[in-house]
């Protein structure tokens, strides 16, 4: 009886052990936070909206090119002949598309650059983030900013440690 109550210590102790070295460190960062307060980004949304600007005034003022000309056309349209207002409008026509191609044009570019700057940012955040987690032997870390998702956390918050990870 007395080596049944020592063995039967000896696998609550063991098995007490084991569960303790299998528990699994889970962490949660807000990345999309993380991410917009890197200094990258700010600049990245700067140099955005100075492209953005640049095209809004180009935009501007071949709108504005074209509402002069369109003016002047109207003007003018009691004597011309009716040919040359029909290929006055076809001009306008043509102007009017220009301008929404540039339009379309603009967007797709910002976009593009968008995405292409964004995608350093989110790796060089992502090491981090990952380095930040084996320095503090975390198995699991979770995106708290994925529609705030996470009702209980229980787990290590390494935003500051990851923070102080890319100098910021």
């Amino acid at each position: 009886m007395k080596n049944f109550k020592s063995l039967l210590l000896i696998a609550v102790f063991t098995l007490g052990v084991a569960g303790v070295s299998n528990a699994q460190k889970v962490g949660h960062i807000d990345f999309e936070k993380l991410v917009a307060e890197m200094p990258q980004t700010k600049t990245l949304k700067s140099d955005i909206e100075k492209l953005g600007k640049t095209y809004q005034d180009d935009i501007e003022g071949m709108g504005k090119k074209i509402e002069a000309t369109q003016k002047k056309y109207m003007a003018e349209s009691q004597s011309q002949t009716q040919q040359k207002n029909e290929e006055r409008a076809q001009e306008l026509q043509g102007e009017a598309a220009k301008l929404e191609q540039l339009r379309r044009t603009a967007y797709q570019d910002m976009q593009k650059r968008q995405n292409d700057g964004l995608q350093p940012i989110i790796e060089k955040a992502q090491k981090a983030i990952e380095e930040v987690a084996a320095d503090k032997g975390i198995l699991y870390v979770l995106d708290a900013s994925v529609g705030k998702g996470l009702l209980v956390k229980k787990g290590e918050d390494i935003y500051s440690a990851v923070k102080t990870k890319l100098g910021f």
